[in-house]
């Protein structure tokens, strides 16, 4: 993905697909990471990707630590993407966050070109609708050509302005005073707010699982992996009960404490901490709320479009209720007279 991409297409987020999956089929043969970018660099997925990876690789070769080196690379990479690095870097399981990376992006793919696809119909309404409907005052002399040309591109264009503002602000590369506020708005609408939580828990624990088996503290953990879940909600209440933990209160406390985390989370983390199996706890609590977070998350992409193409059909039948009015009117006006 361009760093000056205002759209990310199906197509960018493939190619990134195929960048992490490539990435991690090269570590997990053993190569280091330095001779992963190299090979990759010779045939990137895209020809856009070969600046970024030059600059990555000689970060590296001067030094620089894998996540150091992506941080030199601007907006190239985004900043969930790095955090997952990071966690991956320290915990010793690139390859597994490669793969995490690579099934997020195929799916966010066919998310989207599922949405687009269902979305083309509707469109086609849309644009028939503001284009035809005008038409017919055209035709009776009514309006001017003008007046049609303001009456239809007078719509389109502040639809499409709209649009793309919409994608635009949805992206996750913006700051994180936005991102709070994009999350706050969108955890206000049914389904979608709770797939996208459950989808930040999963990240999570998944993340948290990997750091405590590689041995980092506790405390950096969390803090890592409240940063991987890409959700500034739990990265603030994180990071606002470290005093807390580090004054002798448990990780477990701090969660009920905080008011931030769904009961079953809560209950099964307190579990996992008390029968000294968390990494198992937090296994399961991954693979449940990814498979919830991704089943929501698909149903809002299937239904969205139904919902706006039925918004169309009924704004169709509308107007074609009050031409045929209209014209009725006319009729027993001139009948009258």
């Amino acid at each position: 993905m361009s760093p000056s991409a205002i759209v990310i297409t199906p197509g960018q987020l493939t190619r990134r697909a195929e960048l992490y999956h490539q990435l991690a089929q090269l570590t997990v043969a053993g190569l280091p990471i330095l001779r992963s970018l190299e090979q990759i660099g010779r045939h990137p997925p895209s020809r856009s990707f070969r600046a970024p990876l030059r600059i990555a690789i000689q970060e590296i070769t001067n030094g620089s630590t894998f996540t150091e080196a992506l941080a030199q690379t601007g907006n190239w990479i985004p900043s969930f993407d790095i955090a997952l690095l990071k966690a991956g870097e320290r915990s010793g399981r690139l390859d597994a966050c490669f793969r995490v990376l690579a099934d997020y992006y195929t799916d966010r793919a066919r998310m989207a070109r599922q949405m687009i696809s269902d979305l083309a119909y509707p469109v086609f309404l849309f644009h028939f609708a503001v284009f035809i409907l005008p038409f017919a005052d055209v035709f009776t002399g009514k309006i001017s050509l003008l007046i049609y040309a303001l009456k239809t591109f007078g719509v389109l264009i502040p639809v499409y302005v709209l649009g793309v503002l919409l994608i635009y602000a949805g992206q996750g590369k913006h700051g994180e005073a936005w991102r709070s506020f994009v999350e706050r708005v969108l955890h206000s609408i049914p389904i979608l707010g709770t797939g996208r939580r459950e989808l930040a828990l999963a990240r999570l624990s998944m993340a948290l699982e990997a750091l405590i088996n590689a041995g980092v503290s506790i405390v950096e953990a969390w803090e890592l992996a409240a940063t991987v879940s890409g959700s500034p909600e739990l990265r603030r209440a994180v990071y606002a009960w470290k005093p807390a933990v580090l004054a002798g209160q448990t990780p477990s406390e701090a969660i009920g404490a905080s008011g931030k985390f769904p009961d079953m989370f809560d209950n099964q983390y307190h579990s996992g901490e008390i029968s000294g199996k968390l990494d198992e706890t937090l296994k399961r609590m991954r693979q449940y709320y990814q498979e919830e977070g991704t089943r929501k998350i698909h149903a809002v992409s299937q239904w969205v479009p139904r919902f706006i193409y039925l918004g169309i059909a009924l704004l169709i039948g509308w107007r074609i209720v009050g031409f045929y009015s209209n014209l009725f009117s006319e009729q027993d006006k001139i009948t009258n007279f």
